[in-house]
């Protein structure tokens, strides 16, 4: 039986010390050569991105190397999935390592279960040895910092989600509901997938499918990362006619309650007293998966980053959220690129 053929599009920009390791990783799948073509869509790099990708397609001829001139994400995907032969399309991230028998896991998993989309499970690794890099990998993979995303947080059994990371899609798919949405700088992902489930698609997990995912080591770039998903969810939930999930509305009421309630307790008691029990409760909560990641990971220094990297998880996505709304939905200001995303 002939195996279907498979596109994989690879959005990147200044990949050049990870680059080389996806093209090897997908090299070493044991899907057929003859059955894929890879796309990687470089978004004018600066460093030695696009040259790396090149050598690799002078050897391979079925790696091949997109200008994507508009350099965000959307505008790559789109590039690929136009320019598609394949039967499913496979979406990889450049900060990441697939096993061998990635692509064939994907392919198996979505014909046994009839999906639209399927994908695996992101297991966060630090890029570096530092304690700070390994408080933000560890701060991504638990369900205080990220809520109930299981894709990141982990499942045992295979579960029907709202949406999964590095999915691989029926290309008919795009035939049937359209491409992505190339006015998201952030989440076009997730209003994709949100627009697949909203047109009856169907989006498993599949447990014991991994990818490992290098996490940004920079709490700067981390605050930047939320603040943008939540600034653009407020417009990917117009778009929808609803929030996509429960999840992405409790830092926006946690913001909201702390814009309330800090100018209140300044001139009232009671609002005081429940300012004050409301932050017992938050730092409770905030110190007691703290403790109990640090004691997972048998780190205890991670306690010196972990407690105010969930708060300023917290609050760069809920101050987003709410940037989004007033600019989305009360001002109905136009979409703008507003920076790369990798």
């Amino acid at each position: 039986m002939t195996q279907p053929f498979v596109t994989i599009i690879i959005p990147c920009f200044n990949e050049e010390k990870f680059i080389g390791t996806i093209l090897d990783n997908l090299i070493a799948q044991d899907y057929p050569h003859d059955r894929i073509e890879v796309f990687a869509a470089d978004g004018n790099s600066k460093d030695r991105t696009p040259e790396i990708i090149r050598k690799y397609s002078e050897i391979h001829p079925f790696i091949h190397l997109l200008h994507n001139e508009k350099q965000y994400v959307p505008f790559a995907l789109n590039m690929g999935i136009t320019q598609s032969k394949g039967e499913f399309i496979i979406i990889l991230g450049s900060h990441a390592e697939y096993p061998a028998n990635y692509i064939s896991s994907l392919i198996k998993a979505s014909l046994n279960l009839d999906a639209d989309n399927v994908g695996g499970l992101l297991v966060s690794k630090p890029p570096d040895a530092s304690l700070r890099a390994l408080a933000i990998s560890q701060a991504l993979s638990c369900s205080f910092g990220v809520g109930n995303a299981h894709f990141r947080i982990g499942s045992k059994t295979i579960k029907q989600v709202d949406t999964v990371t590095f999915g691989c899609y029926k290309r008919s798919v795009f035939d049937r509901i359209g491409l992505f949405d190339e006015s998201l700088l952030r989440n076009q992902d997730d209003e994709f997938n949100a627009r697949l489930v909203k047109n009856g698609g169907t989006i498993y997990l599949i447990p014991d499918i991994f990818v490992t995912y290098y996490t940004r080591s920079s709490v700067k770039s981390i605050r930047k990362m939320f603040y943008q998903y939540g600034l653009f969810k407020p417009f990917v939930s117009m778009k929808i006619g609803k929030p996509t999930t429960i999840r992405q509305l409790v830092p926006f009421i946690f913001v909201l309650f702390l814009l309330t309630f800090i100018p209140m307790a300044m001139i009232s008691n009671v609002a005081a007293l429940l300012f004050a029990v409301g932050m017992g409760v938050y730092i409770l909560a905030d110190l007691t998966f703290s403790v109990r990641v640090a004691r997972e990971a048998n780190r205890a220094g991670l306690m010196l980053f972990l407690p105010w990297l969930f708060f300023l998880i917290h609050l760069s996505y809920g101050w987003g959220y709410l940037r989004g709304i007033v600019k989305f939905l009360i001002l109905h200001q136009e979409i703008k690129t507003i920076a790369h995303t990798r």
